[in-house]
């Protein structure tokens, strides 16, 4: 194995390659910033180690949706009269996997990799580290050495891999995480889920509907913790009324799988003993910045990387390190890490042609990134979707709020369209001193698909007073917004 000073000490008689941007990771933020550079007009190169597409496209949101849809389809049928009748049998797991390796292209990158390509982005496989300013060091599958240097920027986009707990057993056990959730083929008898967050209640929604009898382990007292409390109950409901056992307010304490083969033993802490085929764990997530060099820039290995508005590293002089994505930690979500990367690569752009950052050549702001507009959704049954602050954080950071709820099932006619006995409420946040929007959140079957509208009036501040001129249209489960203004004029 070569260490990182024998490849440092290797590459100094490398010849240089030059770019203007050279990108490490790429998944699809890394792949967005080059192609946000190359926009520019400045030349970028993409390095990646694994599979060009990364985590999102082979193990993460590609994958998990392409398993979940088909459960989520089955659900919403079964909801309606006259279409629940031809529901018969169970899910064909078999066909479901076939469509997932589709999506991912049996995890072949090669069409990934022709993308970039067409970007006019030189690829380069293999391992990145950064060899102090402006210089990335590859070392690539057979040990070569390959060396690039950025005249303007080197952007790390290199994700973060799933936490384990350090407890007794985890090795032996061989538990799962969001990667074998999603690329498994073999459906577990008997599956615990550790963790209620967005991978832990997606994952067990699939695989309960592929057909394991799913248990959910959840440290809190309530699902999804950071949404809405409602939203959890929902969502929790949800997961019982198919099946899934739910227990909150406890933890895995120990394993125990000998030869790491066989039955799972997990011991809870409440005494209570749990046998299992398989244990996935989706407790959070850490950053792969543990050997790409941050060393050598005068960063911590293995931390995750501080960054201003436009994901310039702080702690960095020169203004050339950014780090975007996971590797930020601002938000792990695959779309707003390539929003930051449209970020990044304007006020790289911006920096690099001496123009004024605050605005691109179409006119568009880049000085800042929005941190308050920031969208999720979860395809669990019911679907759960927010964007913006929740009611408690709009008042812990000072703002002044009023907060509205409708029942999406008792008063939005579409939404009886949609199912019969439709059950969902949906939220609205708003700030009284300037008549904003600052938070909304949707649970019920099929709100995910709103959630786009909710992003603009909180991302545009849009008024509530024009947000009585924007019409839903009837009869579709969009009223809601025409509801949730009436509760707020109403005072409700």
């Amino acid at each position: 194995m070569t260490t990182p000073q024998a490849l440092e000490a290797n590459a100094q008689s490398d010849q240089v390659q030059l770019y203007d941007v050279v990108v490490v990771g790429a998944g699809p933020v890394g792949i967005n910033a080059a192609d946000r550079a190359h926009a520019e007009g400045l030349s970028a190169a993409v390095v990646e180690r694994e599979l060009v597409g990364g985590e999102c496209n082979f193990w993460g949101c590609v994958p998990s949706k392409s398993l979940l849809r088909p459960v989520l389809a089955v659900a919403d049928a079964r909801r309606v009269d006259g279409a629940r009748e031809a529901v018969v049998g169970a899910i064909a797991a078999k066909a479901v996997f076939g469509r997932r390796d589709r999506y991912v292209t049996n995890w072949d990158d090669a069409p990934v990799a022709e993308v970039v390509a067409s970007m006019g982005v030189d690829l380069f496989r293999g391992h990145a580290r950064l060899d102090g300013p402006r210089r990335v060091v590859i070392a690539t599958a057979d040990q070569r050495m390959t060396v690039l240097e950025a005249r303007h920027a080197v952007i790390i986009c290199t994700g973060s891999t799933a936490a384990l707990p350090d407890i007794p057993g985890i090795a032996e056990a061989n538990p799962w995480t969001n990667r074998r959730a999603t690329d498994s083929s073999d459906v577990p008898r008997r599956l615990a889920v550790v963790g209620a967050g967005g991978v832990g209640v997606e994952m067990a929604t699939a695989w309960q509907g592929l057909g394991s009898s799913v248990t959910l382990l959840a440290r809190d007292s309530s699902l999804l913790p950071r949404m809405e409390s409602f939203v959890g109950e929902y969502v929790r409901r949800g997961l019982e009324d198919a099946g899934v056992a739910v227990r909150t307010n406890i933890a895995v304490n120990e394993l125990s799988r000998p030869g790491g083969a066989g039955p799972v033993a997990v011991s809870l802490d409440t005494g209570e003993k749990l046998e299992v085929d398989e244990i996935l764990f989706a407790i959070g997530r850490t950053p792969n910045t543990a050997n790409i060099g941050l060393e050598t820039v005068g960063l911590a290995p293995g931390s995750w990387i501080d960054v201003d508005d436009t994901c310039l590293a702080r702690g960095v002089d020169g203004e050339w390190l950014y780090a975007l994505g996971d590797a930020n930690h601002k938000v792990l979500l695959t779309h707003q890490g390539k929003y930051q990367a449209r970020i990044a690569g304007a006020a790289i752009g911006a920096r690099a042609h001496q123009r004024p950052l605050d605005t691109d050549p179409w006119g568009v702001h880049v000085a800042t990134a929005d941190e308050l507009a920031v969208p999720q959704a979860f395809f669990t049954d019911p679907e759960a979707g927010a964007v913006g602050l929740t009611s408690d954080q709009a008042r812990q950071r000072g703002h002044r709020v009023r907060t509205v709820d409708v029942d999406m099932g008792a008063s939005v006619p579409g939404a009886s369209f949609y199912a019969d006995g439709y059950a969902g409420q949906a939220r609205m946040v708003v700030d009284e001193d300037d008549g904003t929007v600052l938070g909304v959140s949707f649970v019920g079957p099929g709100v995910v698909e709103m959630l786009h509208s909710a992003t603009i009036a909180v991302a545009g501040r849009v008024p509530i007073a024009r947000l009585w001129h924007a019409v839903p249209c009837f009869p579709t489960v969009s009223e809601v917004w025409l509801r949730l203004l009436e509760a707020y004029r109403d005072g409700h």
